[in-house]
């Protein structure tokens, strides 16, 4: 397994010196400041390889930009509308770039309007810790009474109702719209942001659009970016739902092992392949985890390993991010079936046998409460993690317990 770790460019507050210092060996980035649907030059890629492959002081980090992530798709794609047919050229445009500046694994999302949703940035936890976390009486409360969606009542029963009004009767106008800010956040590092209006504006073009229709969306994108893809040798990997269940009356289609094991008998290509991300498919309690990777595992190019604590036992609820060995996901599991493909492709001769992995989110802990990075990407509470998983690969790994 390889470590990783992502990166959000130079103004990221956690740098590639803190990143070296952690140990990690690759770079997990992105253009972000590149808006959707436009080419990624092969210029502006290789200067983010060269800022991932120097110190602060300009000697040689050791740090290779390893996966993408992500390379988005548009709200157009997804919708098969509008200009579409420009933004799957430009994605096809980026592929061919990206491949000839050596890069080959790459991570995107078919999440409508919102790429990920929580509700606070900065819970505290036990240990004084903090964290994201998604309350869904919260989230009831913003849909409700914030962002005023229009179908909103269907969604929720009277007990939640009740309490997502008590919850906003209780909050400050400040409050408000700090919780606003919070669900809207989008994806992180991202060069867009939504305003309420710009949410509504998405929602009013997804009314039409049920499941089916965007799931076949999907399968029509990837039946023009991945031969492109198999062809130059790529691997792109489809990040699963965050949460992996419907909000806002939009459709979700990638939150289970049937909802991706549909996706790559419809799309065979090797090219075609699952982010696999523990926190994400762990928020469901159906989720067998280490059992999707024993039957999947061959289409998995790229881990994110981290751990949620679900509040409740309905598929829809509440959860916030543990620290990586301490929530509802069994880690050493996950990572034995991690080890377990990892063999079966050194068997078979692949090339791909090491599966590169990144400490995904972690608790502010320390100065990180200071440093104030990224939401969900503090320095020392994913070190901590980093720390926690390489031990138990470590474990794993030894000559006295393997076969």
């Amino acid at each position: 397994m390889r470590e990783t770790w992502r990166w959000f460019g130079p103004k990221d507050l956690v740098s590639i010196d803190d990143v070296r210092e952690a140990g990690a060996k690759g770079i997990v980035t992105a253009l972000h400041h590149v808006p959707t649907g436009d080419v990624w030059t092969r210029e502006a890629i290789a200067t983010r390889k060269a800022e991932v492959a120097r110190r602060r002081d300009g000697r040689p980090s050791g740090l290779e930009w390893d996966v993408v992530e992500s390379l988005p798709v548009s709200e157009e794609i997804k919708t098969r509308s509008g200009a579409w047919r420009a933004h799957v050229d430009a994605y096809i445009d980026s592929l061919r770039n990206l491949s000839a500046e050596g890069i080959e694994t790459v991570c995107y999302n078919f999440m409508p309007v919102l790429d990920w949703t929580r509700t606070d940035l900065a819970y505290e936890v036990e240990t004084g810790a903090t964290c994201m976390r998604f309350d869904l009486a919260d989230f009831a409360a913003f849909d409700l009474f914030i962002l005023e969606r229009e179908t909103a009542a269907r969604d929720f029963d009277a007990e939640l109702t009740d309490e997502a009004r008590r919850r906003f009767d209780a909050m400050s106008p400040e409050a408000r719209e700090a919780m606003a800010r919070n669900v809207v956040f989008g994806l992180p590092g991202a060069a867009e942001s939504f305003t309420l209006e710009d949410v509504r504006a998405l929602l009013r073009d997804y009314a039409q659009i049920g499941p089916d229709t965007l799931r076949g969306n999907l399968v029509d994108f990837l039946n023009e970016v991945a031969p492109v893809a198999e062809d130059l040798g790529m691997r792109l990997c489809c990040h699963p739902d965050d949460p992996p269940f419907p909000l806002l009356g939009l459709p979700r289609i990638m939150s289970t092992e049937a909802d991706y094991a549909a996706l790559m008998e419809a799309v065979p290509s090797a090219a075609s392949g699952i982010t696999f991300c523990t926190g994400s498919l762990g928020a469901r309690g159906d989720n067998d985890l280490p059992g999707m990777i024993d039957r999947l595992g061959d289409r998995i190019p790229f881990l994110h390993l981290r751990n949620v604590k679900r509040e409740g036992a309905d598929i829809r609820g509440s959860f916030y991010e543990a620290e990586h060995l301490g929530g509802d996901t069994d880690m050493v599991a996950v990572i034995a079936a991690v080890l377990r493909e990892e063999r079966r492709r050194r068997e078979a001769g692949r090339t791909d046998a090491s599966i590169p992995f990144r400490p995904d989110h972690g608790q502010d802990i320390l100065d990180d409460k200071t440093r104030k990075a990224q939401p969900g990407y503090p320095a020392i509470g994913r070190l901590k993690g980093l720390a926690e998983l390489r031990g138990v690969i470590a474990a794993l790994s030894h000559e006295s317990v393997t076969p």
